[in-house]
Protein backbone atom coordinates (compact mmCIF):
# COMPACT_ATOMS: atom_id res chain seq x y z
CA UNK A 1 0.00 0.00 0.00
CA UNK A 2 2.86 2.39 0.78
CA UNK A 3 5.45 1.09 -1.63
CA UNK A 4 7.82 0.59 1.31
CA UNK A 5 8.99 -2.75 2.67
CA UNK A 6 6.84 -4.12 5.48
CA UNK A 7 10.00 -4.92 7.44
CA UNK A 8 11.14 -1.29 7.13
CA UNK A 9 7.80 -0.01 8.41
CA UNK A 10 7.82 -2.39 11.37
CA UNK A 11 11.38 -1.35 12.21
CA UNK A 12 10.33 2.31 12.08
CA UNK A 13 7.36 1.53 14.32
CA UNK A 14 9.67 -0.12 16.85
CA UNK A 15 12.12 2.80 16.85
CA UNK A 16 9.39 5.43 17.04
CA UNK A 17 7.37 3.51 19.64
CA UNK A 18 10.37 3.17 21.93
CA UNK A 19 11.28 6.83 21.44
CA UNK A 20 7.73 8.02 22.20
CA UNK A 21 7.50 5.85 25.30
CA UNK A 22 10.84 7.18 26.47
CA UNK A 23 9.80 10.79 25.95
CA UNK A 24 6.54 10.18 27.80
CA UNK A 25 8.42 8.71 30.75
CA UNK A 26 10.90 11.62 30.83
CA UNK A 27 8.39 14.47 30.64
CA UNK A 28 5.12 13.37 32.24
CA UNK A 29 6.05 14.30 35.82
CA UNK A 30 4.79 16.75 38.43
CA UNK A 31 1.48 17.04 36.57
CA UNK A 32 -1.10 19.43 38.00
CA UNK A 33 -4.10 17.20 37.24
CA UNK A 34 -6.97 17.26 39.74
CA UNK A 35 -9.73 15.02 38.34
CA UNK A 36 -8.61 11.67 36.91
CA UNK A 37 -10.77 8.94 35.42
CA UNK A 38 -9.38 5.45 34.78
CA UNK A 39 -10.55 2.44 32.82
CA UNK A 40 -9.32 -0.68 31.06
CA UNK A 41 -10.23 -1.52 27.47
CA UNK A 42 -10.27 -5.03 25.97
CA UNK A 43 -8.66 -6.19 22.77
CA UNK A 44 -6.99 -9.39 21.63
CA UNK A 45 -3.56 -10.04 20.19
CA UNK A 46 -2.46 -12.84 17.84
CA UNK A 47 -5.88 -14.50 18.09
CA UNK A 48 -8.98 -14.46 20.23
CA UNK A 49 -8.49 -16.25 23.52
CA UNK A 50 -10.66 -19.18 22.48
CA UNK A 51 -8.86 -19.56 19.14
CA UNK A 52 -5.27 -19.36 20.38
CA UNK A 53 -3.23 -22.53 20.05
CA UNK A 54 -3.34 -24.72 23.15
CA UNK A 55 0.37 -24.28 23.84
CA UNK A 56 -0.13 -20.48 23.84
CA UNK A 57 -2.89 -20.44 26.46
CA UNK A 58 -1.81 -18.48 29.51
CA UNK A 59 1.05 -16.77 27.65
CA UNK A 60 0.73 -12.99 27.65
CA UNK A 61 0.31 -11.59 24.16
CA UNK A 62 -1.73 -14.53 22.89
CA UNK A 63 -5.42 -13.88 23.39
CA UNK A 64 -6.99 -11.24 25.64
CA UNK A 65 -5.00 -8.05 26.17
CA UNK A 66 -6.12 -5.07 28.23
CA UNK A 67 -5.04 -1.44 27.85
CA UNK A 68 -5.28 0.57 31.07
CA UNK A 69 -5.70 4.31 30.55
CA UNK A 70 -6.04 7.33 32.84
CA UNK A 71 -7.24 10.71 31.57
CA UNK A 72 -7.56 14.12 33.17
CA UNK A 73 -11.18 15.23 32.90
CA UNK A 74 -10.16 18.91 32.76
CA UNK A 75 -7.22 19.00 30.31
CA UNK A 76 -8.01 15.68 28.54
CA UNK A 77 -4.34 14.77 29.01
CA UNK A 78 -3.45 11.07 29.22
CA UNK A 79 -0.72 10.93 31.89
CA UNK A 80 -0.52 7.14 32.12
CA UNK A 81 -1.34 4.09 30.03
CA UNK A 82 -0.27 0.46 30.22
CA UNK A 83 -0.76 -2.84 28.39
CA UNK A 84 -1.28 -5.96 30.46
CA UNK A 85 -3.77 -8.41 31.88
CA UNK A 86 -6.90 -7.43 33.75
CA UNK A 87 -5.50 -8.48 37.10
CA UNK A 88 -4.23 -7.10 40.40
CA UNK A 89 -0.57 -7.10 39.34
CA UNK A 90 -1.19 -4.94 36.28
CA UNK A 91 -3.54 -2.68 38.25
CA UNK A 92 -0.80 -2.05 40.82
CA UNK A 93 1.80 -1.22 38.16
CA UNK A 94 -0.65 1.09 36.39
CA UNK A 95 -1.81 2.97 39.50
CA UNK A 96 1.75 3.21 40.89
CA UNK A 97 2.83 4.77 37.60
CA UNK A 98 -0.11 7.20 37.65
CA UNK A 99 0.46 8.25 41.26
CA UNK A 100 4.16 8.91 40.66
CA UNK A 101 3.38 11.46 37.93
CA UNK A 102 0.99 13.71 39.90
CA UNK A 103 1.84 16.86 41.83
CA UNK A 104 -1.34 17.24 43.91
CA UNK A 105 -4.06 15.26 45.63
CA UNK A 106 -6.60 14.16 43.06
CA UNK A 107 -10.13 12.90 42.75
CA UNK A 108 -10.00 9.51 41.05
CA UNK A 109 -12.98 7.72 39.49
CA UNK A 110 -12.94 4.18 38.09
CA UNK A 111 -15.41 1.45 37.29
CA UNK A 112 -16.15 -1.31 39.80
CA UNK A 113 -13.19 -3.56 38.96
CA UNK A 114 -11.98 -4.94 42.32
CA UNK A 115 -8.31 -4.85 41.30
CA UNK A 116 -8.35 -1.07 41.70
CA UNK A 117 -9.08 -1.25 45.43
CA UNK A 118 -5.77 -2.72 46.56
CA UNK A 119 -3.78 -0.87 43.89
CA UNK A 120 -5.11 2.58 44.83
CA UNK A 121 -4.74 1.99 48.56
CA UNK A 122 -1.11 0.92 48.09
CA UNK A 123 -0.25 3.85 45.79
CA UNK A 124 -2.16 6.72 47.39
CA UNK A 125 -3.01 5.61 50.91
CA UNK A 126 -5.41 8.19 52.33
CA UNK A 127 -4.14 10.95 50.03
CA UNK A 128 -6.85 10.60 47.38
CA UNK A 129 -10.57 11.22 46.93
CA UNK A 130 -11.65 7.99 45.29
CA UNK A 131 -14.99 6.59 44.19
CA UNK A 132 -16.23 3.82 41.94
CA UNK A 133 -19.05 4.28 39.46
CA UNK A 134 -20.56 0.83 39.01
CA UNK A 135 -22.82 0.42 36.00
CA UNK A 136 -25.41 -2.33 36.06
CA UNK A 137 -26.34 -3.77 32.69
CA UNK A 138 -29.31 -5.77 31.57
CA UNK A 139 -28.49 -9.07 29.87
CA UNK A 140 -29.28 -9.25 26.17
CA UNK A 141 -28.39 -11.58 23.31
CA UNK A 142 -26.73 -8.64 21.55
CA UNK A 143 -23.76 -8.80 23.94
CA UNK A 144 -22.30 -11.70 21.98
CA UNK A 145 -22.30 -9.52 18.84
CA UNK A 146 -20.19 -6.74 20.35
CA UNK A 147 -23.23 -4.58 21.04
CA UNK A 148 -23.30 -3.19 24.57
CA UNK A 149 -26.08 -4.30 26.86
CA UNK A 150 -28.49 -1.66 28.10
CA UNK A 151 -27.29 0.19 31.21
CA UNK A 152 -30.19 -0.03 33.65
CA UNK A 153 -28.64 1.58 36.72
CA UNK A 154 -25.51 3.29 38.13
CA UNK A 155 -24.27 2.88 41.67
CA UNK A 156 -21.84 5.40 43.18
CA UNK A 157 -19.54 3.85 45.76
CA UNK A 158 -17.24 6.26 47.68
CA UNK A 159 -14.06 4.45 48.72
CA UNK A 160 -11.60 6.97 50.17
CA UNK A 161 -11.38 10.64 51.10
CA UNK A 162 -14.19 13.04 50.24
CA UNK A 163 -15.03 12.75 46.53
CA UNK A 164 -17.18 15.47 44.94
CA UNK A 165 -20.38 13.66 43.97
CA UNK A 166 -21.10 16.20 41.23
CA UNK A 167 -17.93 15.08 39.45
CA UNK A 168 -18.28 11.32 39.83
CA UNK A 169 -18.48 10.14 36.23
CA UNK A 170 -16.62 8.01 33.73
CA UNK A 171 -17.82 9.83 30.60
CA UNK A 172 -14.42 11.32 29.78
CA UNK A 173 -12.53 8.04 29.94
CA UNK A 174 -15.27 6.29 27.98
CA UNK A 175 -14.93 8.94 25.28
CA UNK A 176 -11.17 8.40 25.44
CA UNK A 177 -11.77 4.69 24.77
CA UNK A 178 -13.77 5.64 21.66
CA UNK A 179 -10.94 7.89 20.48
CA UNK A 180 -8.53 4.99 20.89
CA UNK A 181 -10.71 2.59 18.90
CA UNK A 182 -11.28 5.12 16.11
CA UNK A 183 -7.63 6.20 15.89
CA UNK A 184 -5.97 2.77 15.81
CA UNK A 185 -7.23 0.10 13.46
CA UNK A 186 -5.87 -2.66 15.70
CA UNK A 187 -8.64 -1.76 18.19
CA UNK A 188 -11.41 -1.85 15.58
CA UNK A 189 -13.81 -4.69 16.24
CA UNK A 190 -14.82 -7.34 13.70
CA UNK A 191 -11.82 -6.75 11.42
CA UNK A 192 -8.49 -8.45 10.81
CA UNK A 193 -6.50 -5.36 11.82
CA UNK A 194 -5.72 -6.64 15.34
CA UNK A 195 -2.11 -6.83 16.52
CA UNK A 196 -0.30 -10.06 15.75
CA UNK A 197 2.56 -9.33 18.17
CA UNK A 198 2.19 -7.73 21.60
CA UNK A 199 5.33 -5.64 21.04
CA UNK A 200 3.79 -3.94 18.00
CA UNK A 201 0.62 -3.37 20.01
CA UNK A 202 2.61 -1.51 22.67
CA UNK A 203 4.57 0.52 20.09
CA UNK A 204 1.34 1.67 18.44
CA UNK A 205 -0.07 2.80 21.77
CA UNK A 206 3.02 4.85 22.60
CA UNK A 207 2.92 6.57 19.21
CA UNK A 208 -0.82 7.19 19.47
CA UNK A 209 -0.66 8.83 22.88
CA UNK A 210 2.35 10.96 21.94
CA UNK A 211 0.38 12.29 18.98
CA UNK A 212 -2.83 12.59 21.03
CA UNK A 213 -1.23 14.59 23.86
CA UNK A 214 0.95 16.92 21.80
CA UNK A 215 -0.24 17.06 18.17
CA UNK A 216 -4.00 16.50 18.06
CA UNK A 217 -6.21 19.51 18.75
CA UNK A 218 -9.06 18.55 21.07
CA UNK A 219 -12.35 19.70 19.55
CA UNK A 220 -13.75 20.96 22.86
CA UNK A 221 -10.59 22.63 24.19
CA UNK A 222 -9.45 23.91 20.76
CA UNK A 223 -5.88 23.24 21.86
CA UNK A 224 -3.94 20.04 22.48
CA UNK A 225 -4.17 18.35 25.89
CA UNK A 226 -0.48 19.12 26.48
CA UNK A 227 -1.12 22.83 25.87
CA UNK A 228 -4.07 22.81 28.27
CA UNK A 229 -1.85 21.11 30.87
CA UNK A 230 0.93 23.73 30.35
CA UNK A 231 3.40 21.18 29.03
CA UNK A 232 3.91 23.14 25.80
CA UNK A 233 2.74 26.44 24.32
CA UNK A 234 1.92 25.34 20.77
CA UNK A 235 0.57 22.53 18.63
CA UNK A 236 3.32 20.14 17.57
CA UNK A 237 3.68 19.01 13.98
CA UNK A 238 4.62 15.43 13.17
CA UNK A 239 8.08 16.68 12.22
CA UNK A 240 8.48 18.38 15.60
CA UNK A 241 7.28 15.27 17.40
CA UNK A 242 9.92 13.20 15.61
CA UNK A 243 12.56 15.79 16.44
CA UNK A 244 11.57 15.89 20.12
CA UNK A 245 11.86 12.15 20.52
CA UNK A 246 15.21 12.08 18.74
CA UNK A 247 14.30 10.60 15.35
Amino acid sequence: MTGVSRVTILKLKQDLGNACAGYHNRTMWNLKCRHIQGDEIWQFCYAKEKNAAEEKHGTFGYGDVWTWVATDADTKLVPSFMVGNRDVATARHFIDDLASRLAFRIQLITDGHDAYLEAIENAFGCDVDYAMLIKIYGSTQEETRYSPAECIDCVVKPIAGDPDFDRIATSHIERQNLTMRMSMRRFTRLTNGFSKKIQNHAYALAIHYMHYNFCRIHKTLRVTPAMEADLTDHVWTIEEMLDKVGL
